[in-house]
């Protein structure tokens, strides 16, 4: 009788391969997050479509209702003169220059909420403050600064919001 074990494996067994691996591929790249740049222009025109309105509004606020006589002389009215118009299409333009500036920050930096968040900040405090550095009245001085507090105030959060969901992480 033969032994049981052969120094080639157990004798009388059928030899099998070894079971196939899985090829070995590099691992892939943590996912980075992925901008939806359609998504975040369709918000930043939005956007300067309620900047323009918040304009507008915060115009006839404060020259119609409260009787500042901001951008305008007196006589013009609650709706101004051409600076109504002027003021909306600038606060569309900035908005639109704000959407732009935070697709380059999502694209290029890190934690770009946060500089933006910043940047946007930053440029309404100098708006705000530059009133302030003219010799109209004071009552001019401060409803000047609150139409462009609120038009900073809308650009800012409407395209921070707009950015959260324009930007798919991992």
């Amino acid at each position: 009788m033969e032994s049981p074990n052969t120094p080639y494996g157990r004798s009388g067994a059928p030899y099998s391969p070894p079971p196939p691996r899985a090829p070995e591929y590099p691992p892939e790249p943590p996912a980075g997050p992925r901008l939806d740049a359609g998504r975040l222009w369709a918000g930043g025109v939005m956007t300067a479509v309620v900047a323009a309105l918040t304009a507008v509004v915060a115009l006839l606020l404060v020259r119609g209702v409260l009787g500042i006589p901001v951008f305008a002389p007196e006589g013009d009215g609650a709706m101004g003169d051409a600076t109504t118009g002027a003021l909306a299409l600038g606060s569309a333009v900035a908005a639109l220059a704000a959407t732009g500036l935070l697709h380059l920050l999502v694209v290029a930096t890190p934690r770009p909420e946060r500089f933006f968040s910043w940047i946007v900040g930053l440029a309404t405090a100098i708006l705000v403050l530059l009133p302030f550095t003219t010799g109209v009245s004071l009552a001019a001085k401060f409803g000047t600064a609150a139409v462009y507090l609120l038009i900073g105030v809308a650009i800012g959060s409407l395209l921070s919001s707009v950015a959260r969901s324009a930007v798919r992480r991992g």
